[in-house]
């Protein structure tokens, strides 16, 4: 029998329409959640029935190291002036493994920024300065 071992949280990249983005240092993947309906009917046992109600999809988080690119920031500045309708994008997570083999996909549909933050500076620091956007989105599928 075949051996399989975990994939590692640190091998990934991240596309958003089919293009390549990279120098992501961390994609948080929000919990998808379906909510829970209890019902009964006057003639049912004397115990509740669990119905599946709406799904939900937790927000995407990506965070990059702040680079002169302001590809995303120019992302988000379109939704702020009202511009959602022709900004929603599909952003897939890609997974690989130790050698560099895709093995997982995570595909994101619909998704489009609500929050934009830089992190904050420090003159006696020696850190990376950080962006961070946040997607909304209508579903989060692992497709591989």
């Amino acid at each position: 029998m075949a051996r399989h071992d975990p994939l590692r949280n640190f091998r990934f990249r991240l596309e958003i329409d089919g293009i390549q983005m990279a120098g992501f240092s961390e994609v948080q993947i929000g919990a998808i959640t379906t909510d829970v309906i209890d019902y009964r009917e006057g003639t049912d046992p004397p115990h509740v029935r669990k119905l599946s109600g709406l799904t939900r999809f937790g927000n995407i988080t990506l965070k990059s190291g702040m680079t002169t690119s302001l590809e995303l920031f120019h992302w988000y500045q379109q939704i702020v002036s009202g511009q959602l309708v022709n900004n929603r994008k599909q952003v897939t997570v890609v997974v690989a493994d130790e050698s560099g083999a895709d093995q997982a996909r995570f595909v994101v549909s619909q998704a489009w920024p609500i929050k934009y933050q830089p992190s904050n500076l420090n003159a006696t620091g020696n850190e990376v300065v950080i962006e961070l956007l946040e997607l909304a989105n209508e579903g989060i599928e692992r497709v591989a």
